[in-house]
């Protein structure tokens, strides 16, 4: 994986970089192997969602730099859009 957004922002127009954005929330839960976290960013109403394999201490209250782009997930019918993570970092 790279860790340089420019780079990825190069490669992909679709993708979007946020610096020092403050998570109001961090949720963990288990999903099968992996651990899918679930942030809400100051200002922004829609979850950042990224999974890991293991757990992260919490980042709420902490200012981090994403690297995400738009998503739409369907649960019973209903679409809901969400932020995919492809980098995070603390800031």
């Amino acid at each position: 994986m790279q860790s340089d957004p420019k780079k990825l922002l190069e490669k992909n127009q679709q993708l979007i970089h946020s610096e020092l954005m403050k998570v109001v929330s961090h949720t963990q839960r288990e999903q099968g192997e992996w651990i899918l976290h679930s942030l809400m960013v100051e200002g922004c109403s829609a979850p950042f969602k990224f999974k890991r394999k293991g757990q992260y201490q919490s980042l709420k209250g902490a200012r981090v730099n994403l690297t995400y782009y738009p998503a739409k997930e369907v649960l019973a019918g209903l679409s809901f859009e969400y932020m995919k993570v492809v980098r995070i970092k603390k800031g």
